[in-house]
């Protein structure tokens, strides 16, 4: 019989240093997009607008970071 000893190391994770969060939108009903941004109100108001032109309420909103996963001691 072989015997596993089992250690745990508690980790934590954060955004990584120097990156920034970057905000992207899609219509779900045609192919408008977005252009990739680091300000989400300026993604929310281009979705806004667009619901304007053209009646359009649907969206797919994408928020992507870089994360950094560490020990935590």
């Amino acid at each position: 019989m072989t015997r596993a000893v089992l250690r745990y190391v508690e980790h934590r994770i954060t955004q990584h240093p120097g990156t920034d969060v970057t905000f992207e939108a899609e219509c779900l009903n045609c192919d408008w997009k977005t252009k990739p941004s680091q300000d989400g109100a300026a993604v929310d108001l281009e979705c806004m607008r667009h619901t304007g032109r053209t009646g359009h309420q649907s969206f797919r909103r994408v928020c992507t970071s870089l994360a950094l996963v560490a020990r935590a001691e």
